[in-house]
Order: C-alpha cells, then sequence, then structure tokens
C-alpha cells in the first residue's frame, strides 16, 4: 500500500498555517517559518509584542480608521510574522543565513527588506496579498519567490 508524502514545500507550507492560528490580528491570521535545510529553526505569527494587549483584546486602530491593508504599517501595533520569526531566531541565537522562510501569505515590502538582510534564500507563500514591489526588492536581492497553493 503505498502512502503518497506532501512535497517539503507542501509540508511547511500546511505547518505555516497551523502556526498562524496563534495570530492575534484582527483581519489577517498570518503564519511563517524559517527551515534549514528541511528542519524548522524558528516560527512567527503576526501579533502584538510581549507584554503588549493583542488586538484581539484592545480592538484594531487600522481597521477603526478604515485603513486598507498594506497602508500606513506604523498605526498597527502588531508584528508581523516574518517579523517575528526573524527576532525568534536571533533571540535563540540561531542563523537565519541561507534560509528559506514559509508563509500563509505574500511579504510586505517592510518584511521583504527584513528576510535580504537576514539572509534567506527562497520564500514560499500562498499569495493572499498583492505588493508588487515587495517581490521585486526580494528578486533583485537574488532570492528566489516561490507561491504555492496548498
Amino acid at each position: 500500500m503505498s502512502q503518497e508524502r506532501p512535497s517539503w514545500d507542501e509540508y511547511f507550507s500546511q505547518l505555516a498555517r497551523m502556526v498562524a492560528s496563534r495570530s492575534t490580528c484582527i483581519r489577517r491570521k498570518v503564519g511563517a517559518l524559517l527551515v534549514k535545510e528541511e528542519r524548522i529553526v524558528a516560527t512567527g505569527y503576526n501579533g502584538a509584542p510581549q507584554g503588549i494587549a493583542h488586538c484581539l483584546d484592545v480592538g484594531c486602530l487600522r481597521e477603526e480608521k478604515g485603513i486598507p491593508s498594506g497602508y500606513r504599517y506604523e498605526l498597527c501595533r502588531g508584528v508581523h510574522a516574518e517579523q517575528n520569526a526573524i527576532i525568534n531566531a536571533a533571540r535563540y541565537g540561531v542563523s537565519t543565513i541561507d534560509s528559506v522562510l514559509y508563509c500563509t501569505h505574500q511579504p510586505c515590502m517592510l518584511c521583504s527588506r527584513m528576510l535580504v538582510n537576514a539572509g534567506v534564500i527562497r520564500v514560499v507563500h500562498q499569495g493572499d496579498f498583492n505588493d508588487e514591489f515587495a517581490i521585486r526588492i526580494l528578486k533583485e536581492a537574488g532570492i528566489e519567490v516561490t507561491e504555492i497553493r496548498v
């Protein structure tokens, strides 16, 4: 009896969805994993910094002001999933050089710049966000970008 196994991209993309379930964002639940040699080195989901009230508890200022997705990031109390994955790796002294990011959504331009400087070599995302400048930044830096549907 043969059992079909998911590819590594499918496997880690599915795990990113599980990580996203911890998100405290009202608008969009995002999960991210940093992987090296088929091993998870860090995870992150979007939400308020440690010790700060979550949007689930106090509401969303961007939602209240009617600010569309992709604009006025500075008015959000949340840290993006990709940023949290990089921060979590740094906090525990784990290198992100030559890692692959798996994310439930396409990274924004803020996260894309951080991914470049973190040494990420590939980004696998599940779409659901359209920031052409972010993709241009990643590709200009030589980072392979793959969109996958799981």
